[in-house]
């Protein structure tokens, strides 16, 4: 299959209990309880999302990391960009199924890290006071982290670009000194004899206001990944539904915009995240944000999209983000569910397939929210 773009799909390792979310939210929590949560909280609301093929799975099981790969690799996801939970002075969290993976080399499927750097509260489930792990970046630590992570770095499975293993920081602006860390990670990487590191920064740009961190460039990161909410509305329409939701106690809810990508340029380190859909309900109930008219071909338009933006990169930089592989309860996810089946899978395959001369091919404009 010729594709015109490397599709990395984030991938959520939430899916087994850990000691620390029973604790926090019940024995044997897991991101299904989440899930199954899901309830139509206005009209034409489509909740819950449930799965279909690879069903209730625990990622404690090599089965089935084996059957998603088997389905990524099918349909053209080149890699997973594992999340990796390091909160400073060697404490983790969910590393449980990457380890494996690690250790087992099985799926052979390609991988590379991102560093979910954020403290973990209780936001989502009413509680955003509530401090379930900090994160800290401790004096000395980046030597410990970049060496626990050497091993992941040498796997032949791993991403890169121009031979130097692909890391992603999920929040550069968080870090205490962005420049430093660059120049500390890419110092250490080398003298553990690697060729250095292509470090991506997540660029957060939610709702098309203006990059969080712009200062990508700035500070040497490689990339930037351009992530925004595919949605079509202004500030005044954003501040009618704030205040809608807070007068209706229902979530915020706007239409996909088909065009997303269609109408954008893209810098020249900037690389794009297509979503599937993002419906966040099923963890924030009332609090959250849904996308409504979202569909596979609206994706595939996306997709191709995406592809277009690419096409004048080397080979080897023409990354393309999915957000997300299995993020269920955020409603952002690939694998089959039991609306459109394979749908989603179908649709990324056949976007990255669409020839870069034909990418501005129009998909169906999704119904009206």
């Amino acid at each position: 299959m010729d594709l015109g773009a490397r599709a990395i799909a984030f991938y959520l390792p939430q899916f087994h209990p850990v000691p620390e979310n029973d604790a926090w939210w019940g024995p044997g929590f897991t991101e299904w309880t989440n899930t199954v949560r899901g309830r139509p909280l206005f009209p034409g609301h489509r909740q819950p999302h449930l799965p279909a093929d690879l069903g209730f799975y625990d990622l404690r099981v090599p089965e089935a990391r084996a059957a998603q790969a088997d389905l990524a690799r099918a349909h053209g996801v080149e890699a997973f960009a594992y999340w990796h939970y390091w909160f400073g002075g060697g404490r983790r969290l969910l590393e449980r199924p990457f380890a494996e993976v690690l250790a087992s080399g099985e799926p052979t499927l390609p991988f590379c890290l991102a560093w979910a750097n954020e403290t973990w509260t209780g936001t989502w489930h009413g509680a955003p006071d509530r401090v379930l792990v900090e994160q800290t970046y401790p004096d000395g630590d980046d030597r410990a982290h970049l060496t626990a992570l050497l091993p992941a770095f040498r796997d032949p499975r791993y991403l890169r670009v121009d031979d130097r293993p692909v890391l992603v920081v999920h929040k550069p602006g968080e870090l205490p000194d962005a420049r430093a860390f660059v120049d500390r990670w890419q110092a250490l990487a080398r003298a553990a004899g690697l060729p250095g590191l292509y470090l991506v920064a997540e660029v957060s740009d939610w709702f098309d206001w203006g990059e969080g961190f712009p200062d990508v460039e700035a500070v040497g990161f490689d990339a930037g990944i351009q992530m925004r909410l595919p949605v079509r509305f202004g500030r005044r329409e954003f501040w009618r539904r704030r205040v809608g939701r807070r007068l209706t106690r229902g979530p915020e809810h706007y239409p996909v915009d088909p065009d997303h990508l269609a109408r954008r340029g893209l810098a020249p380190t900037r690389q794009p995240c297509v979503m599937p859909n993002w419906d966040n309900t099923p963890r924030s109930g009332r609090r959250g944000v849904v996308m409504t008219g979202t569909s596979p071909a609206v994706l595939r338009r996306h997709v191709a999209d995406a592809v277009a933006l690419l096409a004048d990169r080397p080979a080897p930089e023409r990354l393309l983000w999915v957000k997300s592989w299995n993020e269920w309860a955020e409603g952002n996810y690939l694998e089959p569910d039991q609306e459109h089946g394979t749908g989603w899978l179908e649709a990324l395959r056949d976007g990255l397939a669409v020839p870069a001369a034909r990418a501005a091919h129009r998909a169906p404009d999704p119904a009206p929210a």
